[in-house]
């Protein structure tokens, strides 16, 4: 066990990002104990958990996942993070959501434990609102898919510790992922920049300046990207950059107004790879 990560850490929410955020604290030598909201959704929880786990031993990169799943625990109830030293919150981009998430999590552990949000959007001293100790919190951005991504960003909040700080990046690198500190800003570093873009690619596709994939080409050929904004953007969820777009529309300006193209597809639900079509057709995948 590295001595850099906490002994036992906590995720609250066990969709795509908080199963990724678990199987990499899982592979860094963590006890995890996962908490979702009812029994059938923490069992789905456990079984992506487990993909990702069996998906690395497959790799050869741990010996076997037996290891690694027995550290993990999935709970409904958030009193089971009580001696958790880390607790990040992996539920979905909705600010009330996230404030209600944060306060329950923070009622359950002690007053020493780090808690952290995986927010890809939502400014941090807006979430910290929630918490009696908005010191000992702090942004931890993974990206998706999370154990091919090698990026976290850390985001400092007003209030957080500036000795947090170090540790947060030590954490990262322990579960072998390069960090970027970002100060609390809408959207932060990435989500700000991969939202500009994207956002105007799919203005680019409404205005029939060229088709999806040769706006991704010109991206990926041109600029070394190593996927197109188009085709992320199927990956991310149309309906979750549409979410991040109107909020950066309101704390931003209007450079972040959604497209009409945009809306509409996520309108006729047509949200990406989840749905099987978005700018590309996925049903075959």
């Amino acid at each position: 066990m590295t001595q850099t990560l906490p002994e036992r850490c906590g995720v609250v929410g066990g969709g795509r990002m908080g199963a990724g955020i678990a199987h990499a604290l899982l592979l860094a030598g963590c006890h995890v104990t996962l908490v979702e909201r009812d029994g059938e959704a923490a069992a789905a929880a456990r079984d992506r958990v487990a993909r990702a786990v069996e998906g690395s031993a497959k790799r050869g990169l741990i010996e076997d996942a037996g290891a690694p799943m027995a550290r993990l625990t999935t709970v409904t109830d958030p009193a089971g993070l009580a001696a958790a030293g880390l607790v990040i919150e992996a539920v979905p981009e909705d600010v009330d959501l996230k404030l209600v998430t944060l306060r329950t999590a923070e009622d359950a552990v002690g007053p020493e434990t780090v808690i952290a949000s995986n927010t890809s959007s939502i400014s941090l001293d807006t979430l910290a609102q929630a918490l009696a100790r908005p010191e000992r919190f702090l942004g931890l951005h993974f990206f998706n898919p999370v154990p091919a991504s090698r990026l976290v960003e850390v985001v400092i909040a007003t209030a957080t510790d500036p000795a947090l700080r170090e540790r947060a990046v030590t954490w990262v690198e322990a579960i072998g992922k390069v960090a970027v500190v970002v100060r609390d800003s809408p959207g932060f570093a990435s989500s700000r920049l991969g939202v500009a873009l994207g956002l105007e690619a799919i203005r680019m596709v409404e205005s029939g300046v060229a088709s999806a994939e040769d706006i991704d080409a010109a991206m990926t050929l041109g600029y070394g990207h190593p996927t197109g904004p188009l085709r992320l953007t199927d990956l991310v969820g149309l309906d979750v950059r549409l979410g991040i777009a109107r909020y950066l529309e309101r704390e931003l300006g209007p450079r972040f107004a959604p497209p009409d193209l945009l809306v509409r597809l996520v309108e006729q639900g047509h949200l990406g790879r989840k749905s099987g079509k978005g700018f590309y057709d996925w049903s075959e995948s």
